[in-house]
């Protein structure tokens, strides 16, 4: 049962999260500002470790003692709260129980996120890694300040004086405050713009064990998602979309949805028809008794077989090249044995357990105020802007909790966001809006991880080494024609259909990586792992027949290739090693073990799957993974996300994905596109490798190597290479 509370978060002031140092209500606020352009260029390599040590963030120190730190992010389950808040906690040396977080306002002067350019949001996994050193700084900065006010209030030398769990002392004098009666004085000390970071020996919280900041009121209920949100006269908006992608309404007839208790109106914006409630199951069927006729003539009115064909006859034909490498062609037909093999992924759906949903409330004095899961700040407010014909400093976002994402809630042009504008809009802002999408609504709404088809070819010489490799790949592109396109999108070359491959690990001889860019009407997003979650398992899975074909053991094998590649072979160690791999052991019938090793996002993982394959049923009994993060600020929260990723991974790996039929969704619930069940889950372990580099993500590497670590466990338990996903199990022996 969904319970529903009733909530009227207060709409915070905008003021107490700007300037420099200042007092604000007792309380000690350290802000610092940035250089957008510098940021940008740094954020512009592969790795964000690297970006300058230049903090934008904010502490505020209140008169009771609390320590807030503003996460300019959006928690969706994660854990990056609770990581952003040790980071500034350690720095300043806060008793963690006093420690609380709130979310920042749109603000990318302030909140920009160094790997998007000047954009505030939260994707790429970067949320821990861009701001490690931002953050050590801010809270190195206010404990500075902390200690200069009391040395100077107590006259005795700065650097006699210690601070521990909240407390500041002075032990020859035997004088201590605690952080809320200096936080006023402190205010009044001058920022340190380059304080003094820990050495990393002296952390106290990093790599440690502290509670969740969300842990207590995602149990006990109190903690506000934006499904939650009712503000004062809300009513309830349901949409009617086309059921075909670029449909649109040819006419309506809305007499009898009008006449349905609870509704109070209905008007047509540019996605559809919306339904306005004063409730929920009210607006939802009052949307059962429209009539609308729609408009096919541009929508897209093919089945995912056509597309699929498509697809294939593309591939026939030479593509933009991605990354190229001697003369791979040349080389393959001089080999003394040649392997091909074709992937299939279909498109799958985000299925975040909360809908998509926000609300938006106009003020007295024309302005608005949004309250969302935000999780791409700058265009979120841009677009509604742009919709209410308003400026964006006229549009407040107040970012909530949000029920798990994987990347749908950040779309580049914000179309839930832009949908619930142009409902206000139609309606003359009368009353704040919740637009609410059903499970329907979310399962067929689009957005989906592409339909991609990869097709490979490499050639051993006699020893079993490689001699070339030729791959080609194709898929919509997720960043054409989108805002980022210009960042992301090099002659052609979207980096987020290729990436895991084009730039991948593996010493090759001669490589030649092709790609196409689709076209088709379905509209296609990042997926939890974006590119990687289709081209590690094309890479993975074909390693893995290279080395069965040259008569090697896959790590062994994997090893060989990877001399540039230090962390990414040291973390494969760790993971056979704690798996106990042995390829060569006996075991019972229809069971094996699997290996994968992939990079993304900065960060190294690897996996060992335990399978048990038989008679057209897969069990995963177990997967061994390690992970090289950097600095493991929240080791629990890191084995979490891994597990997690496995949880969420395993699904899309056995049975789920989304099919069109003449164009329309087949899928449009947990019946037909099922989440992975407890009983089905792995014992899952995680092994973090030690390390003292900078930290970066965790969110999203946990996702691409668990498909081919268990397509490569199903053969070694069988003998049969299942290569496309989801895994097609029918006719599967044991061995």
């Amino acid at each position: 049962m969904l319970k529903v509370r009733q909530a009227t978060p207060p709409v915070p002031s905008r003021r107490a999260f700007l300037g420099g140092a200042t007092v604000a209500a007792g309380a000690l606020v350290v802000g610092f500002t940035l250089d957008p352009a510098k940021f940008a260029r740094a954020a512009a390599g592969p790795d964000l470790s690297a970006l300058p040590a230049a903090p934008n963030a904010f502490v505020r120190i209140a008169a009771d003692d609390t320590v807030t730190v503003v996460i300019k992010h959006l928690d969706m389950g994660q854990g990056n709260t609770t990581g952003l808040a040790t980071i500034l906690a350690d720095e300043l040396d806060a008793d963690w129980a006093t420690v609380r977080t709130t979310f920042a306002p749109a603000d990318a002067t302030l909140y920009n996120n160094f790997a998007f350019g000047p954009v505030q949001g939260t994707g790429g996994s970067t949320a821990i890694a861009n701001s490690w050193v931002q953050l050590r700084k801010a809270g190195a900065a206010a404990r500075a300040m902390l200690v200069a006010a009391a040395a100077e209030s107590w006259a005795v030398p700065a650097s006699e004086i210690t601070v521990e769990s909240g407390t500041v002392r002075h032990a020859a004098s035997n004088r201590q405050a605690r952080f809320g009666e200096l936080a006023e004085a402190a205010a009044a000390q001058p920022v340190p713009q380059e304080p003094r970071l820990k050495d990393p020996s002296q952390f106290k919280l990093i790599g440690g064990k502290v509670p969740r900041v969300d842990s207590v009121a995602k149990t006990d209920g109190t903690a506000i998602y934006s499904l939650d949100i009712r503000r004062p006269g809300q009513v309830t908006a349901v949409v009617a979309h086309s059921p075909r992608f670029g449909g649109t309404v040819k006419s309506v007839d809305d007499k009898a949805a009008r006449a349905v208790a609870g509704v109070v109106d209905v008007v047509t914006i540019p996605t559809g028809v919306a339904v306005l409630a004063r409730d929920t199951w009210s607006a939802m069927k009052g949307r059962e008794a429209l009539r609308v006729t729609w408009d096919d003539s541009a929508a897209e009115t093919r089945s995912s077989d056509a597309i699929l064909a498509d697809h294939r006859k593309r591939l026939d034909t030479p593509g933009l090249v991605a990354a190229k490498k001697g003369d791979a062609a040349g080389a393959i037909a001089g080999s003394a044995k040649v392997l091909e093999a074709e992937f299939t992924f279909p498109y799958l759906a985000h299925a975040a357990m909360e809908p998509l949903n926000a609300t938006i409330e106009r003020a007295a004095d024309g302005s608005y105020d949004v309250f969302a899961g935000c999780q791409l700040h700058t265009i979120e407010q841009a677009v509604v802007a742009a919709n209410l014909g308003v400026t964006t400093d006229k549009v407040r976002l107040h970012t909530q909790w949000a029920g798990g994402s994987f990347g749908r809630r950040a779309t580049p042009g914000a179309d839930y966001f832009a949908e619930t504008a142009s409902i206000v809009r139609a309606t003359g802002g009368k009353a704040p809006v919740h637009l609410v999408w059903t499970r329907e609504d979310d399962m067929a709404g689009g957005f989906y991880r592409p339909m991609v088809v990869h097709r490979l070819r490499a050639g051993l010489d006699a020893k079993g080494a490689i001699t070339g490799w030729e791959h080609r790949t194709i898929g919509k592109s997720i960043m054409i024609g989108t805002a980022f396109e210009t960042m992301i999108v090099k002659d052609g070359v979207d980096a987020t259909t290729v990436e895991g491959a084009s730039d991948t690990p593996y010493a090759l001889p001669a490589y030649r990586f092709e790609v196409h860019n689709a076209r088709e009407g379905v509209p296609v997003l990042w997926w939890r792992s974006v590119g990687h979650t289709h081209t590690a398992q094309a890479m993975e899975v074909f390693v893995d027949e290279l080395a069965h074909a040259a008569g090697a053991d896959p790590v062994a094998y994997r090893l060989g290739l990877l001399g540039g590649a230090p962390r990414l072979s040291a973390t494969l160690r760790l993971a056979a090693e704690k798996a106990g791999w042995d390829p060569k052991k006996a075991a019972e019938k229809g069971r094996g073990l699997g290996v994968a090793a992939h990079e993304s996002f900065g960060s190294y993982v690897a996996m060992v799957a335990d399978v048990t394959a038989e008679d057209g049923k897969v069990k995963v009994n177990r997967v061994v993974a390690a992970v090289d993060v950097g600095v493991a600020v929240n080791p629990d929260v890191i084995r979490a996300q891994v597990e997690g990723a496995v949880g969420f991974a395993l699904s899309s790996v056995l049975r789920n994905r989304i099919t069109l039929r003449d164009g329309v969704v087949q899928e449009r619930n947990f019946d037909a596109y099922e989440p992975t069940r407890m009983s089905e889950m792995p014992v899952v372990e995680v092994h973090i490798v030690p390390s003292t580099a900078a930290p970066t993500g965790i969110g999203e590497p946990g996702v691409p190597v668990l498909a081919p670590s268990i397509s490569n466990a199903i053969f070694a338990a069988t003998g049969q290479r299942l290569r496309s996903l989801p895994l097609d199990l029918a006719g599967l022996k044991g061995a």
